[in-house]
């Protein structure tokens, strides 16, 4: 067993209420005597009232105060912990307060050289927050509220580029954070359809005092997925799609709305999809050709020939300007 194992098998062995001798225990765990009783002064820096009595009638034991087991952790699940702290805040997690508190409580119970190590542990990953309004973290605990509440929710919402505010009024099902940006996923009372809705674009949330009941199974995911699939033109056939290219260019082609659902296979030069013929053909050339000699389409031959024949096409037309 690793020793943060052994040291809570330990411990259990002790709760149990027994007086045991520290060659008892040693031999239970098949460890070392020394071992034990470095054991012993861990578990006591770390508040647990352990009692070694030497002598004929002496064992280990624990004080009948004790009621509560520690929670133990080694230096790379502390710092898992932290690291998940930084994520949590640049997605603008709307608890990041309470969990940087729960944080706070766990590095309390670690002594001085624990405290050191983690933190140079974690002090070489940082996570760049996107820019977002103030009022994202409260308008996400009210959606995620409601979601739980089965209420109905008052929208003042604003669509990209919408000169004007609309007033909606949405069943919240679920959210998501989704390529930098919270969703809320909901059923729309005007259109009469599941809708997506930006959180950062409300511009105000009101709770009313309608009730609704979500579906038992939904799940956001699936929601995402089926419109993707929706997206399609039609059933088959299916075409296998490989296209090479750099790394980073690769991240930006599969982060795709689109594409990103039709992915079946990555590696650090190539990417595979299976897509439907019909949407490849009106889809992709015109998409895949705005990255250039950045990406080199290498399957298959119906779509590298329509990429041909668009570039070819762009290339006319402003030969013809310059004529």
């Amino acid at each position: 067993m690793a020793k943060w194992d052994n040291m809570l098998a330990m411990l259990w062995m002790l709760r149990s209420g027994k007086k045991l001798t520290a060659a008892q225990i040693a031999d239970s765990l098949e460890i070392s005597v020394r071992t034990v009783y470095r054991y012993i002064d861990a578990l006591g820096a770390s508040g647990v009232p352990v009692v070694a009595e030497s002598g004929h009638d002496g064992g280990v034991y624990i004080l009948d105060s004790f009621s509560e087991t520690p929670l133990f952790f080694n230096a790379l699940e502390l710092k898992a912990l932290v690291d998940a702290y930084k994520f949590a805040v640049g997605a603008g997690y709307p608890y990041a307060k309470e969990l940087e508190s729960a944080l706070k409580k766990v590095e309390n119970g670690l002594h001085e050289e624990q405290r050191h190590d983690l933190s140079l542990l974690t002090s070489g990953l940082d996570v760049i927050a996107p820019s977002r309004p103030p009022s994202v973290v409260p308008l996400l605990r009210e959606l995620e509220l409601a979601v739980k509440a089965g209420q109905t929710v008052h929208l003042t919402y604003r669509k990209e580029n919408a000169a004007h505010d609309e007033e909606r009024e949405v069943d919240p099902y679920g959210l998501a954070y989704d390529r930098s940006e919270w969703y809320v996923v909901a059923f729309c009372h005007q259109s009469r359809a599941m809708r997506t809705f930006r959180v950062d674009r409300i511009a105000a949330l009101k709770l009313t005092d309608a009730c609704f009941e979500r579906p038992e199974q939904f799940s956001v995911s699936v929601y995402f997925r089926s419109q993707a699939e929706e997206e399609r033109e039609e059933d088959g056939p299916l075409a296998v799609i490989r296209i090479e290219g750099e790394p980073d260019t690769l991240n930006k082609l599969c982060s795709n709305w689109h594409l990103r659902h039709y992915l079946t296979e990555r590696t650090d030069r190539e990417a595979r999809f299976l897509l439907d013929v019909p949407s490849m053909n009106k889809y992709l050339p015109k998409y895949l050709l705005s990255f250039g000699t950045s990406i080199r389409i290498l399957e298959p031959v119906e779509l590298k020939e329509q990429i041909q024949e668009l570039a070819c096409a762009v290339t006319r037309h402003y030969m013809d300007d310059a004529d």
